[in-house]
């Protein structure tokens, strides 16, 4: 068996190959850990006065980062913490997703804040999947409303608690699928938009900040499982409906022919974007005249979509 080829001491466990290291288990963690801080300090995520808001589902990427923030911590003593998961209402899978979260944030002693579709909109996702498929809608999928939704949800409560960045635990995966999925759509604005350190273009919106944001799924998903961290594994039972996953399954192919894809498109998106911000005008953010939140037209995307589901 091959030797760790960092500590040089231990057997090997797992193999990059993208990068050809073989590493032991003490070392694959410590690896993911510094990459974190890493990436925390390449993009100047983290202040010493931050109050965080950490999005936190119950998945092995939220749940792992909250781990790997409560670490990290000590190098920010004046940073705040505080966990915010939203329950979307999906019988069976979200229920058990709350329960991991609650579980790890009180074993963590995490403050711990958890807010519904149900208070927000009126309607668990469940209710409104229903009203999607009786109106015959065939453009926006379950996941389309979901995304929509549970960002305007983690926003409004990242400000509920006095927090000035929204951790969210996107990996190197979710964000390569994010560019594909953007140039498919031909939406330059959001291609230009979609960073590990969200701009801020209004007061009402919390900036959000990626520090998983180049570590690939696969690699979360085996450091949760060397350090022994509990979380739920069954899939979104509304996950098939959308192109995403038909894109994660595309990249995942090519990943496995061609290792470091996958890190080639998000270095080829951070040498673009300069030139994509500078063909678009800033954004002007204004209220929305329905909910009050920040929106670039009269009415903001969530109360559009809303509105097409109970205006008959």
């Amino acid at each position: 068996m091959a030797k760790c080829t960092s500590c040089k001491n231990r057997d090997a466990i797992f193999m990059r190959p993208y990068s050809g290291e073989k590493l032991c288990g003490r070392c694959f963690t410590k690896s993911i850990e510094r990459k974190v801080q890493a990436t925390i300090s390449k993009y100047d995520m983290l202040k010493r006065d931050d109050t965080l808001a950490v999005a936190i589902s119950g998945g092995k990427d939220s749940t792992s980062l909250l781990h790997i923030l409560m670490k990290i911590e000590k190098d920010f003593p004046e940073t705040t913490l505080c966990a915010v998961t939203v329950d979307e209402g999906i019988k069976g899978y979200r229920d058990e997703a709350l329960r991991f979260a609650i579980k790890n944030c009180q074993k963590l002693g995490v403050e711990h804040k958890v807010i519904s579709f149900k208070e927000m909109f009126g309607y668990r996702l469940d209710e409104l999947v229903d009203m999607i498929r009786r109106k015959g809608e065939r453009d926006l999928t379950p996941c389309a409303y979901c995304g929509v939704l549970r960002r305007r949800v983690l926003n409004s409560v990242a400000r509920k608690v006095r927090a000035n960045k929204l951790v969210t635990a996107h990996n190197l995966d979710d964000e390569t699928q994010t560019i594909l999925l953007n140039i498919m759509h031909g939406d330059v604005t959001r291609i230009a938009r979609a960073k590990p350190v969200l701009s801020v273009a209004h007061p009402e919106l919390i900036q959000r900040i990626k520090p998983f944001c180049e570590v690939p799924e696969r690699e979360i998903a085996l450091y949760a499982y060397l350090k022994k961290i509990e979380f739920q594994e069954n899939p979104c039972p509304y996950a098939h409906t959308a192109l995403r996953n038909d894109v994660r399954n595309m990249l995942n192919r090519i990943e496995q022919n061609h290792a470091g894809t996958k890190f080639t498109i998000l270095r080829s998106m951070e040498r673009i974007r300069p030139a994509l911000e500078a063909m678009n005008e800033e954004e002007k953010l204004r209220s929305c005249k329905l909910c009050g939140e920040p929106t670039m037209g009269e009415v903001c995307r969530p109360c559009q979509m809303l509105q097409r589901l109970y205006i008959s």
